[in-house]
Parts: C-alpha cells; sequence; structure tokens
C-alpha cells in the first residue's frame, strides 16, 4: 500500500548513526546517502529522512509512530537495544503484547528526533 515514508531531522549524520544501529538487526540499511537525505529499506528505499530546519515536532499524543518488520524475536530485543545504547528512549520493552494478537512480539522506542518507532515480529522464533 506505501511505497515509502519521509521524515525530517536535524541533523542526518547522529540520525544516520542512529538508524544504522537500529535498522541493521532487523535487515534493513543506508541505501541511499546525499547531501542532507539518508534512504533506508532492504531491496528499495522505504525510509527517506532528510535534514530540514524545521522538523515536525514531536507530540506523543498524537498516535503516530512507524512499525518496522523484524524477522525474528532476537532482532527484536537487539533493536530495542540499540535504540537506547544510540540515545533513543524506551517506549516498550521487547514482550509480547497479548491485547495485539497472539504472536505480536514488539519494542518501541524513541528516536533522538522524537519520532516514535517499534519494530514488530509474528512469529514464534
Amino acid at each position: 500500500m506505501l511505497n515509502h515514508v519521509s521524515i525530517g531531522v536535524r541533523n542526518t549524520a547522529k540520525t544516520k548513526a542512529f538508524y544504522d544501529a537500529v535498522l541493521k538487526p532487523l535487515g534493513y540499511s543506508c541505501l541511499s546517502e546525499g547531501e542532507g537525505s539518508l534512504g533506508y529499506g532492504d531491496k528499495s528505499v522505504v525510509l527517506w529522512i532528510s535534514q530540514t530546519d524545521k522538523p515536525v515536532p514531536a507530540d506523543m499524543a498524537s498516535g503516530l509512530h512507524f512499525c518496522f518488520d523484524a524477522p525474528s524475536r532476537k532482532s527484536v530485543e537487539a533493536f530495542h537495544a540499540a535504540a537506547l545504547a544510540q540515545g533513543g528512549k524506551d517506549n516498550g520493552q521487547p514482550g509480547l503484547r497479548a491485547d495485539y494478537g497472539d504472536n505480536y512480539f514488539a519494542a518501541f522506542a524513541i528516536d533522538p528526533d522524537g519520532y516514535r518507532i517499534e519494530a514488530y515480529c509474528g512469529q514464534e522464533s
């Protein structure tokens, strides 16, 4: 349904270090890097990040977040650990979310710009 999502950040160098570490356990990498822009995905860019002077202000009450597919529960755990190690904030420890589904294993974090992110695995392994 979606081809890609774009977000704006204040500092792409800082953001690159964060997303390189956070997305690596999920199998995603920076596929495109230009002056002031980054593109992440596995085979094609799905997340575009651009430097801007006016990123959207973080708003915990907005409901906005980005969820990344994860190949395993261990990769969800690694995503969360990397987010915290790179200056992100905890927004939900890795674990089952029975209220979302029987096998909904996820972790939640907030990136350094205030975007809420999630890694999700629907498999038991």
